[in-house]
């Protein structure tokens, strides 16, 4: 479980999170949504002691990340892909994370081959392109088998297929009762993986709610309506109360379901086509 409690960063006379209070829940995808520069990294980075808080305290599983003996067997997180000596193979790199936490050396095979980079392991990872230092990167997170992952805008540089890997892969984490803390500026990206949402914006955070709540009150809802006599049904409706936008040769309709619209229209004795 993360914890935030109050948490606020000044940088200079810009506040970049301001006084944000959220909880992380473990057995599902918590997706952190925000544009670029609305605080997401930001409060990752306090998370995990990299940056102090101005004001406030965030907590992993109860304590300060920093205080724990082993971070990787409790934390894993990726927040910049490319931070790897260019000189190093993925494997070597894998090697030495495991060294400095205890970890057996035989995990790092296991998460090579779980992001599939075992049939380049031995490459250096400045030869890498941005999506295979994406996986690397995940890879890394893992190497502990951690019980929280942090991941700051995963899906950058992936493909199609890489893409929906790291959602397969965030789910399958969930499920097994972790802490699963994903950041990304994309809604659409956030819908299709996460099942909590807590969405940040100039630092502050604007909602905090299961993805279900946040699409039943703020997603638009509306009857798209097609007719030969577009004109004639758009006065129709307008005429009987009905919010009605024209987009091409469509119209929008909103204040009635589809079934009443397509009765409304047919005693009229205009035509529908959809």
């Amino acid at each position: 479980m993360i914890r935030a409690q109050g948490l606020t960063k000044t940088f200079g006379g810009k506040q970049a999170v301001n006084d944000i209070d959220f909880t992380v829940e473990p057995g599902r995808v918590t997706g952190f949504l925000g544009p670029n520069g609305a605080g997401k990294s930001t409060t990752m980075r306090m998370t995990l002691g990299l940056d102090a808080p101005t004001k406030g305290s965030v907590t992993v599983n109860g304590h300060r990340y920093a205080t724990s003996p082993a971070p990787l067997r409790e934390v894993g997180a990726l927040l910049e892909a490319k931070a790897i000596h260019p000189g190093r193979s993925a494997r070597d790199h894998l090697r030495w994370m495991a060294a400095s936490n205890g970890i057996p050396t035989t995990r790092v095979g296991e998460v090579l081959e779980l992001v599939g980079l075992d049939s380049v392991a031995g490459q250096r990872a400045g030869r890498f392109s941005l999506g295979m230092g994406q996986r690397l990167g995940i890879a890394a997170a893992l190497i502990g088998d951690p019980p929280v992952v942090i991941l700051d805008e995963p899906v950058n540089g992936l493909d199609p297929e890489g893409i929906r890997w790291v959602r397969q892969l965030a789910r399958q984490l969930a499920d097994e009762g972790r802490t699963v803390f994903i950041s990304s500026h994309l809604m659409s990206e956030m819908a299709l993986m996460a099942d909590h949402l807590i969405v940040i914006g100039r630092g502050q955070i604007l909602a905090d709610c299961s993805m279900q709540q946040f699409m039943v009150d703020h997603a638009a809802s509306y009857v798209r309506v097609k007719a030969p006599q577009t004109s004639d049904v758009e006065v129709l409706l307008d005429r009987h109360g009905l919010d009605v936008d024209r987009a091409g040769d469509e119209l929008r309709v909103q204040g009635l379901d589809a079934p009443a619209i397509g009765e409304l229209i047919g005693s009229h004795g205009l035509l529908l086509h959809g």
